[in-house]
């Protein structure tokens, strides 16, 4: 059996750990370990890299692949013994912690009308952004919201919260976003089932909505004190109205085109404390510059067809396409239509890296600022 190397991290570099293996050291090793120790020199490479290192790969899902699987779960499965109808997207550099990218989950769910999925809470911050569908409604904390297409909706940590279709609409799918590794990496995850499996509607329906849905407007009469949105639901016609606007006065960002930040009406900071959201406007033919920053990305398409770049890889999307930026990758975002513009939603763990003064951003500073695609 070959002897255990302790020094595979070694560098040779000024200020960093450079101790070669010997005799002497292999034995003081083996002591150590019996204490269940050991000597920082032989992994302090290892777990202080020069810089961000990801386990997770940038992936696109294609919609049009997943559609039929999504649909079949319906005849294998019900809500009440699956307790969420869900295919969830898996990381082929996560598939240990079922994450999407990095500490982010993400899957894709699917009801039909007159079904109903049983009220839970848990410590993870989750939303939703449907993608077809009619009919569809959530409930979180007694707050009833109905859901059309490329609506934005929130299940904050520790809400109950109940998903359904009403028996008028149609077949509906959305996608789940779920913080769920990054809780049970911290050991902070709890999970409870309503004791009647149902809420109670306690109040008007989309009341969040005629409460802290104003534009540049709060309501004089409130008590909200909770750290996450009391805004439960962000509508689609709204946002994509705002970004046109604000695309047509202003050049926006070289790296991300028109983008907007989804708020927390009472403080203007992030929807959820560790979890992020915003919608970005490409005009037709813009493509933007490279970047990369620290931090894990989940888009979708919300509208029209292009192509990203991520880390030399080239990804092709059109609507409802789900893809993934790891941290630290450098990624750029290309319409490629001429006569209309596309639109991405993105939810990430941005808050956490901000609130933990970890965020850090980049530009590709060769190649005017745009990757070289690598070869397939």
């Amino acid at each position: 059996m070959a002897a255990l190397a302790y020094d595979a991290y070694r560098e040779s570099v000024a200020g960093r750990a450079d101790v070669a293996d010997s005799p002497a050291l292999l034995s003081y090793y083996a002591e150590l370990e019996a204490l269940a120790t050991g000597a920082l020199w032989t992994v302090a490479n290892k777990i202080e890299p020069w810089q961000p290192q990801t386990s997770s790969v940038p992936v696109l899902w294609r919609y049009r692949d997943l559609h039929a699987h999504v649909l079949r779960s319906v005849e294998l499965v019900t809500p009440q013994k699956a307790g969420r109808r869900v295919i969830y997207l898996n990381n082929p550099g996560r598939q240990d912690v079922a994450a999407a990218v990095g500490w982010l989950y993400s899957g894709l769910q699917v009801m039909r009308p007159g079904e109903a999925a049983s009220a839970h809470a848990h410590s993870a911050s989750a939303l939703r952004f449907i993608m077809e569908g009619s009919g569809a409604y959530t409930v979180v904390d007694g707050h009833k919201m109905t859901l059309g297409v490329n609506d934005f909706v929130l299940t904050p940590s520790g809400t109950w919260h109940e998903h359904g279709v009403s028996e008028d609409g149609s077949t509906c799918i959305w996608q789940d976003g779920l913080d769920i590794p990054l809780i049970n990496a911290l050991e902070a995850g709890f999970y409870v089932v309503h004791p009647d499996l149902k809420q109670a509607v306690t109040h008007p329906v989309n009341d969040t909505s005629a409460l802290w849905g104003g534009v540049a407007l709060r309501p004089q009469v409130s008590t909200w004190s909770e750290s996450y949105s009391p805004l439960f639901k962000y509508e689609w016609a709204p946002t994509y109205d705002a970004l046109v606007r604000l695309s047509k006065v202003s050049e926006g960002s070289p790296f991300d085109g028109t983008l907007m930040h989804y708020v927390n009406p009472v403080t203007g900071g992030p929807v959820m404390p560790t979890i992020g959201a915003s919608m970005q406007l490409l005009r037709p033919g813009e493509h933007t510059l490279a970047h990369r920053h620290t931090g894990s990305y989940l888009y979708q398409v919300a509208k029209g067809r292009g192509f990203s770049v991520v880390n030399g890889q080239r990804f092709d999307w059109q609507e409802r396409d789900i893809f993934c930026v790891p941290s630290w990758m450098f990624h750029e975002h290309a319409n490629t239509s001429t006569t209309d513009d596309a639109c991405l939603f993105c939810f990430s763990d941005l808050p956490v890296m901000k609130s933990l003064g970890l965020y850090r951003e980049e530009a590709l500073s060769d190649s005017a600022g745009r990757q070289t695609v690598t070869p397939a």
